[in-house]
Parts: C-alpha cells; sequence; structure tokens
C-alpha cells in the first residue's frame, strides 16, 4: 500500500499492541506454555454450548433488544438479588454488553467530560487508561503496593479534588489476585459520601474468591451502589471469554447515560448466546462452584511453584499468581519474561505493564485457567530453570 499522503494525528500516541498480545505472539513462536494472557485452555459446560445450538436453531438469530434479551436480564436481576442483596430493575438498570472491557469504556464514554479528573488504582488494567484520556479526562494515580497491594486510602483522600468525577475500582483485582474487604468498602464509602463522585466497579472476577470468603460488591453496599456502575463478565464466569458477553448493572439514571453511548457504539450483543446465558444460570450451581474449582488450581500451582526460587505472593481471589523472582535474576521485569518464554518454555506477563510510568517492581504474573496436565507441563519446566 502507498504512505499516507498526510501524518495521522494519533489520539493515542503513547498506546502500541499491548503486552498480552506481544507474550501470546512470542509464546506461540517459541512453543512455550502460554501462562501469560487471561484465558482458559478448557472447554466449558456442554450444555451451555446445547442451549446455544438450541436458540439458533429456534430462529432467535436477529438483532437483540438494545439492552439485552430480557431472560438475560431478569436472570442478572435474580443473581444480584440472591447474591448481594441488591435490588436492580431488569428493565432500566441492567445493561448486557460485548463484554467487560465495552461496558468499562462505554461507561467512561457517558460519564466522563473533558478536564474531569479520573481516580484509578495502580497495577492497572490496560483499558481503563486509554478510555479516559479518550474522553479529555485527566487520570489520578493511587498505588497499591506489593506484596498485597491494599488501597492506601490516606492516598485516595490526598487525590480527591473538586474535579474529582469518577473513581474505578478492581476486585477482584488484575493483576495482583488482591480481593477488597468489607473494611475497604466502608472507607470508600466515607470518602464519596456528600459529592458527586461515580464509582465504576469492575467485578469480572467476582465469583473466583477463596478461603471462603466473600466478594464484596459495590452492590452489596447501598450507600455504594447509588453511585455505582457495576460490571461483570459471562465470559470469565463460564470459560468462554472468546464470546465477549458481559453485564452492566446501575442505578437508572446512569444507565441511562449509559445506554446513550451504547445503543451507538455496539448496539447489541449476541441473541442466542444471550438466550443461552440466561438458560445456564437457572442453575446457580453453575457459578457458586466456580470457586473451589479455580482455588484447586491455584493450590496446585503454588504448591509446585513452592519446588522453585519464585517468591509466590498472597492470591485471594482472581485466577492469577504474581511472584518475585530476585532469587533467579536481576533482568527487569520485561527481559525476563522474554527470558523465561524463549529459553524455559513458559510465557508469563510483566506487571510493569500495568504502570503507566512502567514501574518495575521484579514481579511478574501467571495465570493458572489452564487444565492440570498444563499447569504440570508449565511448572516441571520452570522447576528445571528457575
Amino acid at each position: 500500500m502507498p504512505r499516507l499522503p498526510f501524518e495521522v494525528q494519533s489520539r493515542l500516541p503513547a498506546v502500541g499492541t499491548t503486552i498480552f498480545t506481544r507474550m501470546s505472539r512470542l509464546a506461540q513462536e517459541c512453543g512455550a506454555i502460554n501462562l501469560s494472557q487471561g484465558f482458559p485452555d478448557f472447554e466449558a459446560d456442554p450444555e451451555l454450548f446445547a442451549r446455544v445450538q438450541h436458540w439458533m436453531r429456534a430462529g432467535a438469530n436477529q438483532y437483540a433488544p438494545m439492552a439485552g434479551m430480557p431472560q438475560l436480564r431478569e436472570a442478572i436481576a435474580t443473581k444480584l438479588q440472591a447474591l448481594y442483596g441488591a435490588a436492580y430493575d431488569a428493565e432500566t438498570e441492567i445493561t448486557v454488553t460485548a463484554g467487560a472491557t465495552q461496558a468499562l469504556f462505554t461507561a467512561v464514554a457517558a460519564l466522563v467530560h473533558p478536564g474531569d479528573e479520573v481516580i484509578v488504582f495502580e497495577p492497572v488494567y490496560d483499558s481503563y487508561i486509554p478510555a479516559i484520556e479518550l474522553q479529555g479526562g485527566m487520570v489520578r494515580r493511587a498505588r497499591l503496593q506489593a506484596p498485597d497491594y491494599r488501597p492506601d486510602w490516606a492516598e485516595v483522600a490526598a487525590l480527591i479534588s473538586p474535579r474529582t468525577r469518577m473513581i474505578m475500582i478492581n476486585t477482584p483485582h488484575n493483576p495482583s489476585g488482591a480481593v477488597w474487604s468489607a473494611a475497604d468498602m466502608a472507607q470508600l464509602a466515607a470518602l464519596v459520601r456528600g459529592t458527586d463522585i461515580i464509582i465504576v466497579s469492575d467485578e469480572v472476577y467476582e465469583h473466583i474468591v477463596f478461603d471462603g470468603a466473600s466478594h464484596e460488591s459495590v452492590a452489596r453496599y447501598p450507600e455504594l451502589a447509588e453511585r455505582s456502575l457495576v460490571v461483570s463478565s459471562f465470559g470469565k464466569t463460564y470459560h468462554v471469554t472468546g464470546w465477549k458477553v458481559g453485564y452492566l448493572c446501575a442505578p437508572a439514571a446512569l444507565m441511562a447515560e449509559f445506554r446513550k453511548v451504547h445503543q451507538f457504539n455496539v448496539f447489541t450483543v449476541n441473541t442466542p448466546v444471550q438466550l443461552a446465558l440466561a438458560d445456564f444460570m437457572a442453575n446457580p450451581a453453575h457459578h457458586l462452584e466456580l470457586a473451589a474449582f479455580y482455588q484447586q488450581k491455584r493450590d496446585q500451582f503454588r504448591a509446585a511453584l513452592a519446588a522453585t526460587r519464585f517468591e509466590r505472593l498472597p492470591c485471594a481471589g482472581t485466577y492469577f499468581q504474581t511472584v518475585r523472582y530476585g532469587a533467579i535474576s536481576d533482568a527487569s521485569d520485561t527481559a525476563f519474561v522474554e527470558w523465561l518464554t524463549r529459553e524455559v518454555g513458559v510465557a508469563a506477563i510483566p506487571l510493569s505493564a500495568f504502570f503507566t510510568d512502567g514501574r518495575d517492581e521484579g514481579v511478574i504474573r501467571f495465570c493458572f485457567a489452564k487444565r492440570p496436565e498444563t499447569l504440570q507441563a508449565a511448572c516441571e519446566r520452570l522447576e528445571r530453570f528457575c
């Protein structure tokens, strides 16, 4: 193709290919076991596939309503009531989205104005900051510190100003695996009380919380729920990340603004998949048993890592395990994961990718949403070299 006859003025000049794409590509090139990008290497329940096929053959192949199929929104409302005691109206307060990332982006696009300040917690999932900057918002960063990655509420309080429009939170937290407590939610509620600050709560790993702990959704706390947009993901819950279906729930006034943008950047989401998910949700065990399922994988992976020189950091939720590698190498975290992929045959993600300034704390992230034999093979390689 010929070169453009003009220079493109990028709206995201500092953004390139994501670390997740780069590491997955490198893993494929090297024949490495991919524990970098967060997706399972096993299939979902065949019952879910059967329900999709049923609805396709039943003729449910045209546009769904913009907000989502009523059956699925009702199923979501039932789940939110059962788990968190939260009463969301399926008609006006729940919208089905094309995955969680679209929900997050649309929430920011609908509610952040040029010059508004948005507080995020670093290490931060990579989609948050570009969404804010594209709306002309100003990012304010609170720092989560290794090894436990707990929020420093005094720091957050110091970041709040009259221009603070939104706080974006993520629990259980990617990449650290930290899980916020009821005390954290009380601190957050105290900070926003009496303000017009909106909360966007990324809860895509809501069902993956370990050791008997409960997920403290903002939906559980009326004082927070009344100002929050809550995001979740069917892909994470039902092992179908490629389907890209999630949802967002919020008070009707916030949802009305969200839908103004949603109807133009997505409009609607795959109809037969929505109906299949509604059917599948009728059995709550499909999401209630997820914590035990992934805790077994976490425990297998952590036990195997004990035979290596990695320092295992706490993992209270998600399907990610962070480790320090200082006893193995003094290389940068990016150089280390590249070496790990090329020479050891296991791909991981450097945590510096989750810091805007590339802060390198000598920590990397593995994904353990894998079959037992995949985890065993990866750990055998790690034990030989690390």
